[in-house]
C-alpha cells in the first residue's frame, strides 16, 4: 500500500502557556463533535503556546471557533500523510521535497499501531504548490 499524501487546511491559535488551556479547547471541540485529523501544540517565546488544528470539517470547526470567540488565524495549508508503517517511512516524501530544494518548516510523525503511521508537515506558503507537484498530489 502506497502512502496517501494530501493537502489539508489547518488553523492556528495562540493561547496562554499554562496547564489545561489545550484541554479546555479540545473539550469544546469534542462537545461539538468536531473531529481532528491532526493536532499539534508547542510553546512560543514568552508565555504563549501555538495550537495547530487540522479539522476533518473546516467549516464546522470555524463555526465552533466563532461561537467560542476564539482568535483563529486564517486558513493555511499543510500536508497529511497516512500509510503502512515501515523503516524509513518519512524518508521517501522528505527526499522528494529535498530533491526539489523545498524546505520543510516542520514535520511530526507517529506510529499509529496496527502497522500504520501518520505524519503531518508544513512548507512555506509560497512552496505549497511546488511541494504538491513534487509529491504528485
Amino acid at each position: 500500500m502506497a502512502d496517501r499524501i494530501r493537502r489539508v487546511p489547518y488553523f492556528v491559535m495562540h493561547v496562554s502557556n499554562k496547564p489545561g488551556e489545550g484541554a479546555k479547547i479540545l473539550d469544546v471541540l469534542k462537545k461539538n463533535n468536531i473531529n481532528l485529523l491532526a493536532f499539534s501544540g508547542f510553546p512560543q517565546p514568552g508565555r504563549r503556546s501555538q495550537l495547530d488544528f487540522v479539522p476533518a470539517n473546516p467549516t464546522a470547526f470555524l463555526r465552533v471557533a466563532r461561537k467560542a470567540k476564539w482568535k483563529v488565524r486564517p486558513k493555511k495549508i499543510g500536508f497529511l500523510v497516512q500509510g503502512k508503517d515501515r523503516v524509513g517511512s518519512c524518508a521517501g516524501f522528505l527526499g522528494k521535497l529535498a530533491a526539489k530544494k523545498i524546505n520543510v518548516t516542520a514535520v511530526e510523525a507517529v506510529s499509529a499501531g496496527a502497522g500504520r503511521y501518520g505524519a503531518i508537515f508544513w512548507v512555506k506558503d509560497r512552496d505549497v504548490g511546488r511541494a504538491a507537484k513534487a509529491l504528485r498530489i
